[in-house]
């Protein structure tokens, strides 16, 4: 018998194996990247359906140095933004799979490289769900660092501003989030680094384990004696830390390797 789909098929066998090192686990650290939330409606970026794949424009405005230059690139990415799929998303079976190891008592953190919210959105505690890429859900000001809600920002967008400026100081407004050539927040690589430190095991989930600093959370795991369950639709950069490694379906994967 057989679990997932297409070329990524995985033996029972295997799921079983690697359900019986998730349910001994008593710290665990879920990793998430774009694969967990496909099912959800939202593209990941570089897959043959990806946002970059089909509209290689949008990368451009997801590189902080192209969107703080150029007010044409700000306003397409304003535009973008009115329509992007998080805003009507909903949690699939992956994000419910993760939920259900919060309510075993069992979750130590959620690490997750999407801008999504919808760990948060599927009942995940929002002080377990550490964005290390940031959020889309708020806007931040380039100068003064202002936050706002993101619907602010798009309600002035929807009556005409297309480039809406911070209403602090004017500054340029931009979603939230981590940029190309932009540092993380080193408060929240640190913590999510820390979490796998204390983790006993860590599942991956979605992600092609490839960007970093957000990548080292698996060797730092594996270095501090956890065990590393990587779960995707196909292979990672960090495959060869994997104590199990599962290709398939994420969506039919994880809610068997999480069932009590």
């Amino acid at each position: 018998m057989r679990i997932g789909q297409g070329g990524g098929m995985v033996e029972i066998v295997d799921v079983e194996r690697a359900r019986t090192e998730v349910a001994s686990a008593r710290r665990i650290v879920v990793f998430t990247g774009a694969g967990v939330s496909t099912d959800s409606g939202i593209p990941d970026f570089r897959g043959p359906n990806g946002l970059w794949t089909k509209n290689p424009a949008a990368e451009k405005a997801a590189t902080l140095q192209h969107y703080l230059a150029d007010a044409e690139i700000r306003r397409i990415a304003w535009q973008n933004r009115l329509t992007t799929p998080a805003w009507t998303a909903e949690p699939n079976r992956g994000h419910q799979a993760i939920v259900a190891v919060e309510e075993q008592g069992r979750l130590h953190a959620v690490i997750t490289q999407n801008i999504d919210g919808l760990h948060q959105k599927a009942g995940n505690d929002p002080e377990k769900v550490i964005e290390v890429h940031g959020t889309v859900w708020f806007t931040r000001c380039w100068e003064c660092d202002d936050r706002r809600p993101m619907e602010q920002a798009l309600e002035r967008v929807r009556a005409g501003d297309l480039d809406p400026a911070c209403l602090e100081c004017g500054g340029i407004v931009k979603s939230d989030t981590i940029s190309f050539g932009q540092a993380l927040v080193p408060e929240v690589i640190d913590r999510a680094l820390q979490a796998s430190d204390e983790c006993d095991l860590l599942l991956a989930v979605g992600s092609t384990l490839s960007v970093f600093p957000a990548a080292n959370c698996v060797p730092r795991a594996k270095a501090a004696g956890a065990r590393v369950v990587i779960v995707n639709g196909a292979e990672t950069s960090m495959d060869r830390y994997a104590d199990d490694l599962l290709v398939g379906s994420i969506g039919e994967i994880l809610p068997a390797l999480v069932a009590g």
